[in-house]
């Protein structure tokens, strides 16, 4: 595989939230102590020598907020999707008591289409959402990650259903969704980086980011939530 690009374009204007986060803004004013749970499958857990998300965004954060004590704590597994994820919200999310959710959702439902149905996958995720909404806990859907294994062939139609249901039920929840599946594309089709510069060069299912697409995805990620928080509030 060719070397990743060395510019990060995160396209934030076109990429930020539409919501704010206003329990996370409010533990930042108020707590010392801060945590975000990152739950998801691969993508969170980590594969392979490239280095996962939560690890990066807590560094980003951290940096930010110097005199805070921020973690963004990993509860990703690898292969598992909504239904399976919500299963664990108990002793993953809740018992952490957090005030940021980030949610991974969505890939496994395209890439092992066999195994899931996107009508039991969406019902977890909008049962899901009503679970975090009751407690007082922000939440961050994030979409699929735009590579081969999830756009090639009859998976292309199919990551467009997940990803416009993924949306719908986030705004009927008023909750902000990570459109990595969207700004992925846009590094391809309007950036022109190559599609194989996204995905790690020994993966021979051609699904799992790159170190480069990790970072810069981590980078727009965190861009998205700086912008909610710092934004005023809404009238």
């Amino acid at each position: 595989m060719a070397e990743g690009p060395k510019h990060c374009n995160t396209h934030v204007d076109r990429f930020s939230f539409r919501h704010p986060l206003p329990h996370f803004t409010e533990s930042l004013r108020r707590q010392r102590k801060i945590r975000i749970v990152a739950i998801g499958s691969s993508s969170t857990a980590g594969e392979g020598e490239v280095i996962p998300y939560p690890a990066r965004l807590e560094l980003l954060l951290r940096g930010r907020s110097h005199d805070l004590m921020i973690d963004v704590l990993n509860r990703g597994l690898s292969g598992q999707e909504a239904p399976a994820e919500l299963s664990r919200f108990e002793p993953d999310v809740f018992d952490e008591a957090p005030s940021l959710v980030i949610w991974q959702v969505g890939t496994n439902a395209v890439f092992r289409k066999e195994a899931f149905n996107f009508d039991d996958v969406v019902g977890s995720i909008t049962t899901g959402l009503r679970w975090l909404a009751d407690r007082s806990i922000d939440v961050v859907l994030m979409d699929l990650q735009y590579t081969p294994a999830v756009v090639t062939g009859d998976k292309l139609p199919l990551s467009k259903d997940i990803v416009t249901r993924i949306a719908i039920a986030a705004a009927k929840a008023r909750v902000n969704v990570f459109r990595r599946f969207e700004l992925m594309e846009y590094w391809v089709l309007a950036d022109g980086i190559p599609i194989e510069n996204l995905v790690r060069a020994n993966d021979g299912e051609k699904l799992h980011m790159s170190d480069w697409a990790t970072g810069c995805m981590t980078t727009a990620l965190y861009e998205a939530i700086r912008q909610a928080v710092e934004a005023p509030p809404s009238t």
